[in-house]
């Protein structure tokens, strides 16, 4: 397989969170971090390909799999994906096949979470875990940008629990699952600047054949 084509000449900022609020004792949770990324108009041609919403969505399992040194990794069933800690059976996250929205200057890539060990039992089949891609428009002097959001939505977390100790288990997962949640995205999205993209799964090249972004 040839060597997927870096996306060089990036500059990564990290944007403060949006919805940034306190973690609530009951009802669906939803986590938004964003970047922008600045880039000549050569480097935005060579991103803004429908391909390399794809490649995104791939940098950030292979992300996981780095930074955990190896002990998470993302298994494949089918349609299906798992991010599993050290063997397929413990499954953390179990997510259905992924959904590719374009249009205009915009681009998403959605993962529906089915099951998994840290999903509540009333939260499976719920939430969702999705990258949107945003083109700005052109600055001065010839700088594009491109605005990315990572997004966890409906998300009911096991460890916030219910009951009585819903709200000490609201202090213990904000403190925990949802802190290196954050620092794991927002660390993938200042790994960008890197523009180190995996390629692209054999035989997805014609899913996006013909797609406008």
């Amino acid at each position: 397989m040839p060597r997927p084509e870096p996306v060089s000449r990036l500059s990564v900022q990290l944007l403060p969170d949006p919805e940034r609020g306190p973690v609530t004792p009951d009802g669906p949770l939803r986590s938004v971090q964003e970047a922008e990324l600045a880039m000549d108009s050569a480097a935005l041609e060579q991103l803004w390909r429908p391909e390399t919403l794809e490649r995104l969505a791939r940098g950030y399992w292979r992300y996981l799999n780095r930074i955990s040194l190896g002990l998470l990794r993302v298994a494949y069933s089918g349609s299906d994906r798992s991010i599993v800690l050290v063997w397929r059976r413990f499954e953390l996250l179990r997510f259905r096949a992924p959904r590719y929205d374009t249009g205009p200057g915009f681009g998403r890539v959605t993962w529906p979470i089915e099951r998994g060990v840290l999903v509540a039992p009333n939260g499976r089949g719920c939430g969702y875990l999705s990258f949107d891609v945003r083109r700005a428009a052109s600055q001065p002097g010839g700088e594009e940008r491109v605005r990315v959001r990572a997004v966890v939505s409906n998300f009911y977390p096991l460890l916030r629990g219910s009951g009585r100790f819903a709200r000490i288990g609201s202090f213990i997962y904000s403190q925990t699952q949802l802190r290196v949640h954050v620092l794991v995205t927002r660390g993938y999205l200042r790994s960008l600047e890197r523009g180190n993209l995996p390629p692209m799964r054999r035989g997805r090249e014609s899913a996006h054949r013909d797609t406008a972004v």
